[in-house]
C-alpha cells in the first residue's frame, strides 16, 4: 500500500475545475492506475482526499495499493517544472500500530443514515445536516474501525450534551453534479471532515478501515481516515 502526496496549483483553471467536481477528481486520481481495474470488494482499493492548510495550501491524498502515476496531474494542475508529489510505503506504519496508541486523525466522510418518512415505503439514504448527529455516525463506527475517539476530561466539556469528545466537525461541503461524462444520473451528497484524536482498540480492524475507508461515497473523496502524531 502506498500514501501519496500532491500539492494542488489553484492559480490554474485545471485545478480550480477538479476541485469544483468530486466526479472530475475521481476520473483524475484514477487515471493515475493504468492497470488497474475497478474493485468493488471489501478490500484495498484506492481512496483520496483533498485538504486544505491554514496557510491556503490544498492538498491531494490518495491511498492505494499499487503507487500511482500523477504526471498528468502535474501538467493540469501542478507546477510542471517542479517535482509536487511524493509517494510513500504505507505498509511499514501500518504494520506498527498497536493497541493503546494514540493518534490525532483525520476523516472526510459522508454522514448518513437510512430514513423511512411512511409505512410500507422504502428507505431512503439521507444525509445527517447537524454537527451532533454527525458526531453520532462516527462513534457508531469507531468500534468495527478498531478506535475510540478520546473522550474529554469532564472539566472541559461544555454544555450542550455532544462535547464529550475530542473531535470537532468542520468544512461541510453540499455537492450536486452528474455522474459520468455524458451528464448522467444527477448525485447529491454531503461531506464534512472529522478532526479529533483515537486510541487503537484494534489494530487489524484499524488497519483494514485505513486502506479500505469508513462509510459511503468513497468515490468521491470519503472514507480516506490519516493518522499523526498527537502534539
Amino acid at each position: 500500500m502506498y500514501l501519496t502526496r500532491f500539492r494542488l496549483n489553484t492559480a490554474r483553471s485545471g485545478a480550480r475545475k477538479l476541485l469544483a467536481s468530486p466526479q472530475a477528481m475521481h476520473a483524475a486520481v484514477m487515471s493515475s492506475f493504468p492497470t488497474l481495474l475497478p474493485n468493488d470488494t471489501d478490500g484495498p482499493r484506492v481512496l483520496w482526499r483533498i485538504d486544505r492548510t491554514s496557510r491556503a495550501e490544498v492538498f491531494l491524498y490518495i491511498v492505494s495499493p499499487p503507487k500511482p502515476d500523477l504526471t498528468h496531474l502535474v501538467e493540469q494542475a501542478g507546477w510542471p517544472t517542479q517535482p509536487t508529489w511524493e509517494s510513500y510505503d504505507y505498509t511499514p506504519f501500518l504494520s506498527r500500530l498497536a493497541k493503546g496508541d494514540v493518534w490525532a486523525f483525520r476523516l472526510t466522510a459522508n454522514p448518513v443514515h437510512s430514513i423511512r418518512r411512511k409505512a410500507g415505503e422504502p428507505t431512503k439514504l439521507t444525509a445527517h445536516l447537524t454537527q451532533r448527529y454527525q458526531k453520532k455516525w462516527l462513534l457508531q463506527r469507531q468500534d468495527a474501525a478498531g478506535f475510540r475517539v478520546v473522550e474529554k476530561p469532564a472539566e472541559k466539556r461544555r454544555l450542550p450534551e455532544g462535547d464529550e469528545h475530542e473531535l470537532i466537525v468542520h468544512n461541510r461541503r453540499d455537492w450536486n453534479f452528474s455522474k459520468g461524462a455524458r451528464k448522467g444520473r444527477p448525485v447529491s451528497l454531503v461531506t464534512v471532515t472529522f478532526d479529533g484524536r483515537l486510541e487503537v482498540t484494534d489494530p487489524d480492524a484499524l488497519r483494514r478501515a485505513l486502506i479500505s475507508g469508513i462509510g459511503r461515497a468513497k468515490a468521491y473523496g470519503c472514507g480516506l481516515m490519516t493518522l499523526a502524531p498527537v502534539g
